[in-house]
């Protein structure tokens, strides 16, 4: 056995070692009145803190009972439908706009947006070199851990980079939020090229482009893209920019920032949180589930047959086996996602225009029937989530499923941002939440007496 084995088969040894320990009792956590993920058993969240950036509503209280309604968001009190259909009707683009609304708590007037978009487009260049030294030298064949990558490097380009007063973090957060298109895109430009043997395509975005037109036009050899295509990744980018400051990627930049740390390492760390398929990876794994959906079903348009293989998913015998339907339900909303409401009334047209109406046509049975078989093992309703249609959308577009993460995280930045800036603005303690130790306490054991 050389040395390599000896060292994975001692590991391996240690791991089934800890295997063995570890395992709380469940009893325990009822026992002790421990919420669990920070929820109740509800689903309700613990409330850890108080914030004006973002609101999700998914209930209304009546003598004390949650009632399930109809869900809505909120970006700085304003409703993200209200949003949406406002940009959309003028013809604009909205992303940009909503940024500024995060950040500076204002819907902005026209020369308020137009030099907001000026000084994103200023910010949209990398450092000299940047894209040779750093993303071409080492590439990854997840883009996610190339941008947190790419992230904790801009530390070393920033002369005050562990500078936390408000009006610094406001600009490595601008810096930040132009970036994060290119340095995503360059960074799966990389992975395609050395690691999969694609041609290089490296392009410099004209600062005019929106940010979902800079996503588009430095993915694609040709540059060319289609105005429904900018629109619907606009709104995508829009729909994911914040959700409240408890999901876990958000809470994870609250944490971190609450102990003084930089704005490199705190978007690092929220990557990592978004990188979870429990969480940003999700729409990754609808659009894979639906391949596998359509390799297995012979007729996608006989319900019966869908239903069938949907009740072999949820029970573990189909796609991965983790006995989990993607895009289906959510830790918050019931009846309805509002981003999933506002996608579903253009997908359908980018649809049409990729001749994908089949498609659409299964996407939208699985949305029916999905939560009809959820309801009981939930015990409560169940709704498509943004991850199911924005999955579909990214598809649809031609966009490689390395990107679907990062391009959550392009969106996301945005709110990381504006939550940063609110715990620096109001903190004065660390976030440390309490945890309880359930194990005895056992005396030293003297080496030579050790079994």
């Amino acid at each position: 056995m050389n040395k390599f084995s000896e060292i994975t088969s001692a590991v391996q040894i240690l791991a089934d070692k800890r295997k063995k320990i570890g395992k709380i009792n469940p009893d325990l956590y009822d026992k002790y009145e421990v919420k669990r993920g920070l929820r109740y058993k509800s689903g309700r969240g613990v409330l850890t803190g108080l914030t004006e950036i973002g609101e999700v509503k998914s209930y209304t209280i009546d003598d004390g009972e949650m009632i399930p309604c109809e869900g809505k968001l909120y970006y700085h009190g304003v409703d993200i439908e209200q949003i949406v259909a406002g940009f959309t009707k003028d013809e604009r683009f909205g992303f940009e706009e909503v940024v500024y609304l995060l950040l500076f708590g204002e819907q902005p007037n026209q020369k308020q947006l137009d030099d907001f978009k000026a000084v994103i487009a200023e910010y949209r260049t990398l450092p000299t070199s940047f894209v040779r030294d750093i993303i071409m030298k080492a590439p990854s064949s997840d883009m996610m851990n190339t941008l947190a990558r790419s992230v904790l490097t801009l530390y070393s380009y920033d002369e005050k980079a562990d500078d936390t007063s408000v009006e610094n973090v406001l600009r490595q957060s601008l810096e930040l939020i132009a970036l994060f298109p290119l340095l995503s895109v360059y960074g799966y430009q990389a992975c395609n090229h050395y690691l999969k043997g694609h041609s290089l395509f490296i392009h410099t975005p004209p600062a005019e482009l929106s940010t979902a037109e800079t996503i588009l036009y430095t993915l694609r050899p040709d540059n060319q893209f289609t105005p429904l295509e900018a629109k619907l990744l606009d709104i995508c980018l829009v729909v994911q920019a914040e959700h409240g400051g408890g999901n876990n990627s958000t809470f994870t930049t609250h944490v971190v920032s609450s102990s003084g740390t930089d704005t490199y390492s705190s978007v690092a760390a929220s990557l990592g949180s978004l990188k979870g398929p429990k969480h940003g990876g999700a729409n990754k794994k609808v659009v894979e589930m639906f391949h596998d959906i359509q390799e297995n079903v012979k007729n996608w348009e006989d319900e019966e047959e869908v239903r069938a293989y949907l009740e072999k998913i949820l029970s573990k015998q189909a796609f991965d086996k983790s006995g989990l339907i993607y895009g289906i339900g959510h830790a918050v909303y019931s009846l309805s996602d509002p981003r999933t409401t506002i996608l579903k009334k253009y997908v359908g047209k980018l649809a049409e225009e990729k001749g994908m109406q089949r498609e659409m046509a299964l996407y939208e049975m699985v949305e029916r029937i999905a939560p009809e078989l959820l309801k009981e093992k939930r015990n409560r309703p169940v709704s498509a989530n943004v991850d199911f249609y924005s999955g579909f959308v990214y598809s649809m577009l031609g966009l490689p499923l390395e990107l679907y993460t990062p391009i959550f995280a392009i969106a996301r930045i945005a709110g990381w941002s504006a939550h940063r800036i609110e715990e620096i603005v109001n903190s004065s303690k660390i976030i440390r939440p309490a945890y309880k130790n359930v194990i005895k306490h056992t005396p030293y054991i003297p080496m030579e007496e050790r079994e």
